[in-house]
């Protein structure tokens, strides 16, 4: 048991420096990114019989709301809009029998009437549309969905785990991104082992993922175009937001895997430092390296962090795959290359509750970075809630700073954090977005010890006077946004 002990420090160690007040219940903590930890897990049994007979429950009730207002709306195109999502989760997991054991997760998000948009307005619905499913709204007319979001099976020991199914993959490509109602998963086999010291090395071998607003899986990275017999089926297949357009099944299969490979090691003192690979065969391979360094200074933690992510063309396309929004090669040196690169940099300031954030991130002036993971390339340094900024020749600048009350007696179990981006892309490039400054403050507090209410608010700022290379204006995307988030867990 020490050796899985120091994984869980290990993993502790890579997240620390993002981490703000938490929910700790009996059974589980819900993390600062919404994830889980639990904290009571099944014991191990000697029989089979006794397996599912001494498996635990885990329950969470949970409500999503959205409101999305532009600050110009365009009919049909740019409509303010709003959705809820109501139901929660129910997590199984078996007693281990000989260090094997099984994980089953059902989720459910329904949509009341009185705060959503009718079913033929679902194309317009921003950020809360992952509280339905828009693809089955469009050939049903339903609201609400109810997922089996995770099933597998398991083989632990103090040094492995093996994972075989539909399961949560937190990489640093991948995640469950578990913001609204349910999460994002893989359908595959994963390993992770501490055989090493201070060390956690991952593997991932995933054939299909299904995204929040999905009810069945589909690719990992190709995008459905709309047909005669199927006009909705753009929302059937990845329609992840950071989707590159031009990676159809129709182009690259629909039966495509994703391999991750990762190292994180914490051998060398105040040092997290980690190496990872991502590949989609015969279209994209992706190299990671990443360090942060903690330094004392006079009761103050300063942690500089570097990411490098080197994204290398496997495709070798006659066709533009350079551009992440479109098929247009207007401002691209190379546009049927994948072929790009990512540099991500960050200074922390901690002390006690409070973490301020210096952040810059510059991707390569070549093709757009592809992640239709949720993993999010610059997550962590530069990416405010809800931006992409990872499109080709883009640089962005932010400060964020908050404060987490987790030892006061006033405002005990309240944090606060707020960060701003200043979005610099590049205007010679038609299917990116015009400049803009966005910033987003999020609140949250305990409400006794189990349960959590989260306040988020956004506001976008973009330009509205850049123009296209046909002399048109880039859109006006302005909005601000406002959600409200409820968890309660038994």
């Amino acid at each position: 048991m020490r050796k899985y002990a120091s994984f869980l420090a290990v993993v502790g160690l890579t997240t620390a420096s993002s981490l703000f007040a938490t929910l700790q219940t009996e059974k589980v903590t819900l993390n600062d990114n919404m994830t889980l930890h639990y904290n009571v897990l099944p014991k191990s049994v000697t029989s089979l019989s006794d397996m599912f007979k001494e498996g635990v429950f885990y329950g969470r009730l949970r409500m999503n709301t959205f409101y999305w207002k532009w600050d110009e709306e365009n009919s049909g195109i740019k409509q303010n809009n709003k959705a809820m999502g109501v139901g929660g989760s129910v997590v199984f997991k078996s007693a281990s029998y000989k260090g094997v054991s099984a994980t089953a997760a059902l989720y459910t998000s329904q949509n009341p009437s009185f705060f959503r948009m009718d079913a033929d307005e679902v194309a317009l619905v921003r950020s809360g549309k992952d509280t339905f499913s828009r693809y089955y709204v469009a050939r049903t007319g339903q609201f609400g969905m109810t997922v089996l979001g995770q099933a597998y099976m398991q083989y632990a020991n103090e040094e492995m785990q093996i994972r075989i199914g539909r399961q949560l993959v937190e990489t640093v490509f991948t995640k469950s991104n578990d913001t609204k109602m349910i999460p994002n998963t893989f359908d595959g086999v994963t390993l992770s082992s501490t055989a090493l010291p201070k060390t956690k090395m991952q593997f991932a071998y995933l054939t299909r993922q299904k995204l929040r607003d999905h009810i069945h899986s589909h690719d990992v990275i190709a995008v459905s175009l709309p047909t005669s017999s199927d006009p909705y089926a753009s929302w059937k297949g990845n329609d992840d937001s950071g989707k590159n357009v031009n990676l159809t099944t129709q182009r690259v299969g629909n039966d495509n895997k994703l391999i991750i490979a990762s190292v994180t090691s914490k051998q060398l003192e105040n040092t997290s430092i980690n190496f990872s690979y991502a590949a989609v065969p015969s279209i994209l391979n992706d190299y990671l390296a990443e360090v942060h360094y903690a330094l004392p200074v006079g009761g103050w933690k300063i942690i500089p962090g570097v990411r490098y992510l080197l994204q290398k063309d496997a495709l070798h396309a006659d066709y533009v795959v350079a551009s992440l929004k479109s098929s247009t090669a207007i401002g691209y040196k190379d546009p049927y290359s994948l072929d790009s690169s990512l540099l991500c940099a960050r200074v922390d300031f901690k002390k006690g509750g409070f973490l301020g954030r210096l952040g810059y991130s510059k991707v390569a002036d070549k093709a757009g970075i592809v992640n239709t993971w949720r993993g999010f390339p610059t997550g962590g340094y530069t990416r405010v809630m809800g931006q992409y900024n990872w499109y080709a020749n883009t640089v962005t600048y932010m400060v964020r700073a908050g404060y987490a009350f987790d030892n006061a007696s006033t405002f005990k179990g309240l944090s606060i954090m707020g960060r701003y981006a200043w979005q610099d892309f590049d205007d010679t490039k038609d299917a990116v977005p015009a400049d803009s400054g966005a910033f987003n403050v999020d609140i949250r507090q305990n409400l006794g010890n189990d349960a959590q209410l989260k306040l988020r608010f956004a506001r976008v700022n973009a330009e509205d006077n850049i123009k296209k290379s046909d002399g048109s204006l880039k859109s006006d995307y302005s909005y601000s946004e406002y959600r409200v988030e409820l968890n309660y867990f038994f």
